[in-house]
C-alpha cells in the first residue's frame, strides 16, 4: 500500500500515533528532504530506509515507487512538514497508484493550512485555497480573477514576499480585511488581524519572519 503520511509542520509533538507506527512498518519512506525528514524519524526513533522524492526527480520515482508497490512493498510519503499532496510534491504519484490498483491510505496529520484558517476568526464555512501565488507570469492576471472571488481566499507565503502580495492586495483587491497567521505551532506563533494598508504599514516598520498562511477576508462579508 501507499500511506500518505502527515508529519508536524512545526512542533515536533504534533504527530499521530497512526503515523509513527506506520512510519515505523513501512518498508520504505520517501521524503521532499531527507535531511529535515530524518531530524523527525530521529526524533521518534525510527530506523527506516529513507530516499528522496521531489519536484525534480519525480518523473523517475514515480515508476521505482510503483514497481516497489507491485512487489508488495509497503511505501510512505511525507513532505518536509504538514500533509503531502496539498501545495507539494505527491499528487502525481497517488494519481498513477490508483491508475495501477494499488490502495492509497490516507494518515492525517497537520496541515498549515487548515490550522491557520481555524485561529483567523474569519468565516471558513466556504473558502478558496489558492496555495502559493504566481512569482511573475499569471499573477496579474490571478488577481484580476480574485476581483470577483467571493469566498475566504488563503494564501501561502514567504516572508521575503509577503510585503509584496498584500500591496497586491491593495491594488487589484482593494483595502481588504486580512489575517496573517505566521509561525504555526511554534513559540513565535502569531495571527496578526487588519485592514490591508494598515498591515502593510505595520510590516513596513517590522519585517515578518517564518512562513506565513494568509487569509483575506470573502468580499460577500466585506459588503455586508
Amino acid at each position: 500500500m501507499l500511506y500518505i503520511v502527515g508529519t508536524p509542520i512545526g512542533n515536533m509533538e504534533d504527530i499521530t500515533y497512526r503515523a509513527v507506527k506506520t512510519l515505523k512498518s513501512a518498508d520504505y519512506i520517501f521524503s521532499e528532504d531527507t535531511r529535515v525528514s530524518r531530524k523527525l524519524l530521529a526524533h521518534y526513533e525510527i530506523e527506516n530506509t529513507l530516499y528522496q522524492y521531489h519536484e525534480h526527480n519525480k518523473s523517475h520515482q514515480i515508476e521505482n515507487i510503483i514497481n516497489l508497490l507491485k512487489d508488495g512493498k509497503n511505501i510512505a510519503l511525507i513532505t518536509d512538514a504538514g500533509t503531502p499532496c496539498i501545495s507539494d510534491p505527491g499528487y502525481e504519484l497517488v494519481d498513477i497508484a490508483h491508475q495501477n490498483d494499488i490502495k492509497v491510505v490516507t494518515i492525517p496529520g497537520a496541515s498549515s493550512v487548515i490550522a491557520g484558517a481555524s485561529i483567523s476568526g474569519l468565516n471558513l464555512r466556504r473558502m478558496a485555497y489558492e496555495g502559493f501565488l504566481p512569482k511573475k507570469k499569471g499573477r496579474q492576471t490571478l488577481f484580476n480573477k480574485l476581483k470577483e472571488e467571493e469566498r475566504t481566499i488563503i494564501i501561502l507565503e514567504s516572508p521575503n514576499r509577503i510585503l509584496r502580495t498584500l500591496k497586491d492586495i491593495n491594488e487589484y483587491l482593494g483595502n481588504r480585511y486580512v489575517v496573517i497567521t505566521r509561525e504555526l505551532t511554534k513559540i513565535y506563533e502569531e495571527v496578526i488581524r487588519g485592514n490591508v494598508t494598515d498591515l502593510i504599514e505595520k510590516i513596513e516598520k517590522k519585517p515578518l519572519k517564518g512562513e506565513i498562511v494568509l487569509l483575506i477576508k470573502s468580499k460577500k462579508e466585506e459588503e455586508e
